[in-house]
């Protein structure tokens, strides 16, 4: 399906959001509120003191943060100056990583908090960002609309980059264009019907690219988002007060939907979500059950989920197209497994720095003459229906006893029985182990249940019962934690512990 988008950028299609509705409240944080026209305003000032410091187009400035009002002013500000922005939450990211960031992205400034400033590097140019916040700019002025020339081109730039270490520890950027994010945000299915009225929650970190849906995708189509406090009651107020939910599977089996009768839709994506979390949620709500990683721009497929129905990860977004090929890059027939490549407007610009790395992940597209294909790691075929379903990730796949393992299968299995409502399955050392929530499942009973759906070496050797699952930064299972709690090794520190705990019971990060 191919949807006609304008060719503007974020910025432009903010801007005339803005213009249309400026008194609209755009955004609210613990009782603090900042319209469209306020927000347009301030982020045109910082916008002009960016490209007074030589900031332009092709730039890329680094937005050292946390969760505020300030944070939509530095984003829009740094998009208008014609640069991109590389989001970094100030609380959460090493000085290591901070340091690796800058260095390997190349940024040639830093728009900061002030909590944050002395984290700086000295030599990197600095602008503080609270110095902007409702700043107003005289629309008549030179200066000022110096922020808004652009080509024709302008909407295949680079809009930000993701630093996301994946597998391998070591942080790599995704370069991704407003292109990429505009042909999912400013239609459907992905804008999640946003509009004038709709309030949206903003949950997640800035660092994590699905924190994109929730800003871009509410402030693009003329929502308001409403950020979270950091307490467990400031998660709950934000939810009762918004219609629109993006999150984590693991965020959201910490909520009960009957506690939330407001939510009108939600969209889950980061991981597989378990058929009796979507049953849930999909009772009264529209809900959709999305996948994608970040070089796709946030989600490719979404499911739109009626209760009771078999779960899937649905079909390609509009103007975008996947591919179940085999090792040697050949189609494979419905109902065979294969690795997932996607296409079109979804794909990102490649990896920052790293030419080899971009070569081995991004092929031209041999199928299409429009660019290119990404090989997204994942296994998935097409069924019957026409969906895509999802059969985990190729480095998930272990040898247990000499046979070969898919972790998510095991994982899919323990899903199922009916008093589990999320499930992890892991290979330590040389042993399978199974961590399910909540506390109160039988565990005889569930692994009773296994043996029975599963081969001997594909059942779990231990199962572990938790109230709630620990929680990386993103909002994602924190599997390394769980690692460490049966091994012992390599622990945590005290701090991220405490953070970690914290995040279980309410999902703080």
């Amino acid at each position: 399906m191919r949807t006609k988008l304008e060719p503007l950028t974020i910025n432009e299609t903010f801007s005339r959001r803005a213009r249309a509705i400026p008194d609209t409240i755009a955004a609210s944080h613990l009782g603090a509120t900042l319209s469209y026209r306020q927000l347009d305003e301030a982020s045109d000032v910082l916008a002009r003191d960016l490209c007074k410091k030589g900031i332009m187009r092709g730039s890329r400035v680094c937005l050292l943060i946390r969760r505020s009002l300030d944070m939509l002013v530095g984003i829009f500000g740094i998009l208008k100056s014609g640069a991109s922005y590389i989001p970094l939450d100030g609380g959460v990211v090493t000085d290591q990583t901070l340091g690796c960031i800058l260095k390997d992205s190349n940024a040639a400034l830093v728009v900061c908090m002030s909590a944050y400033m002395h984290r700086v590097p000295e030599g990197l140019e600095v602008l503080r960002l609270e110095d902007f916040m409702l700043a107003t700019c005289d629309h008549t002025t030179q200066d000022c609309e110096l922020a808004h020339v652009h080509d024709g081109s302008s909407h295949l730039d680079e809009a930000y980059v993701i630093f996301t270490s994946g597998t391998t520890g070591t942080p790599k950027g995704v370069s991704v264009s407003h292109r990429n994010v505009t042909n999912l945000l400013c239609a459907e299915p992905g804008n999640l019907g946003i509009c004038p009225g709709t309030k949206v929650s903003q949950l997640l970190s800035i660092a994590f690219d699905m924190c994109v849906w929730e800003i871009l995708g509410c402030l693009l189509n003329g929502g308001t988002l409403v950020l979270r406090g950091s307490s467990k009651p400031d998660w709950e107020t934000a939810l009762r007060a918004v219609h629109v939910v993006i999150a984590t599977p693991t965020i959201l089996q910490c909520y009960r939907a009957v506690d939330y009768p407001a939510i009108r839709v939600v969209a889950t994506a980061g991981e597989p979500c378990p058929q009796a979390l979507a049953d849930e949620w999909s009772a009264g709500k529209t809900f959709y059950n999305c996948c994608g990683p970040t070089e796709t721009t946030i989600v490719n497929t979404m499911h739109c989920v009626r209760r009771g129905t078999s779960l899937s990860i649905g079909v390609p977004v509009p103007n975008t197209r996947v591919y179940i090929l085999d090792e040697e890059l050949r189609p494979l027939p419905v109902g065979r497994v294969g690795t997932m490549w996607a296409a079109g407007a979804c794909v990102s610009l490649g990896y920052v720095n790293k030419p080899e790395l971009t070569r081995q992940r991004y092929r031209r597209d041999p199928f299409c003459d429009d660019g290119f294909m990404f090989n997204t790691g994942d296994l998935g075929r097409w069924n019957q229906h026409g969906e895509l379903e999802h059969f985990g990730r190729l480095d998930d796949q272990v040898k247990v006893k000499g046979f070969r393992v898919e972790l998510d299968g095991v994982t899919a299995v323990m899903e199922a029985h009916p008093s589990v409502v999320k499930a992890v399955s892991l290979l330590i050392d040389t042993e399978l182990w199974g961590f399910v929530s909540p506390s109160s499942v039988p565990l005889e009973e569930l692994k009773a249940f296994v043996q029975e759906r599963l081969p001997y070496y594909s059942v779990p050797s231990h199962f572990v019962p938790m109230e709630c699952f620990p929680m990386t930064n993103t909002g994602k299972t924190d599997k390394r934690l769980l690692r460490t709690m049966v091994t012992g090794s390599s622990p945590p520190s005290a701090t991220e512990t405490a953070s970690r705990a914290q995040g279980a019971s309410c999902g703080i990060f």
